[in-house]
């Protein structure tokens, strides 16, 4: 079997097979990954409007999300209302019953990551860097590159906020694609073009 093929047959069995360790996790809260990825999102980032929240997720993406939004709205988690600039948009914000779960699923996710961060970041990080290139561009692909994005920017605001004063916060790895934290936010709120 060539490299290629071997490396992509493993990139299919590694993606069922996280699939497949999630799901049977999530089962008991009578959720689905895809319905677990938006409330961690929302969760993480809300409100979103609905263009916002389909440009972050990986498990819908490069498609609008409102079937899956439909499905997690009509369980009580996600609270669906006009947005507040544009009554044209829709704003999603998740309801008490989504933000308890949100939890749990993000234990559930934290477990996961560590059993990777068990391999190692030695061995982990060639096979990250290859799939980032891998899935470069692709609708996926740019979806988690936004969410990386949004999540770097986050965490160096947060890591600003708590650097004692008198101290220069560390300057940012490599360049910031989505812009400041402020711009991100706006596209995924409808307060500008992007994500609207």
């Amino acid at each position: 079997m060539r490299i290629a093929e071997e490396l992509r047959y493993l990139v299919l069995a590694a993606n069922s097979e996280g699939k497949r360790q999630l799901a049977q996790q999530l089962r008991p809260l009578g959720l689905t990954p895809s319905q677990a990825e938006v409330l961690r999102v929302l969760a993480d980032h809300a409100p979103l409007t609905l263009n916002g929240l389909g440009s972050l997720l990986v498990c819908e993406s490069g498609s609008s999300p409102s079937r899956l939004v439909d499905r997690v709205v009509a369980q009580g988690l996600v609270n669906r209302r006009p947005g507040a600039t544009d009554g044209r948009e829709v704003e999603l914000t998740l309801t008490p019953e989504g933000e308890r779960l949100a939890i749990e699923v993000a234990v559930i996710e934290d477990a996961m990551y560590a059993a990777i961060d068990a391999i190692g970041d030695e061995d982990a990080r060639p096979t990250r860097d290859f799939l980032r290139t891998f899935v470069d561009g692709s609708p996926s692909g740019q979806a988690l590159a936004r969410r990386i994005a949004l999540t770097d920017r986050v965490g160096r605001d947060r890591d600003e906020v708590a650097q004692p004063s008198g101290v220069e916060p560390a300057a940012p790895i490599g360049n910031d694609p989505a812009g400041s934290r402020a711009d991100v936010m706006a596209g995924l709120h409808g307060d500008a073009a992007v994500g609207g």
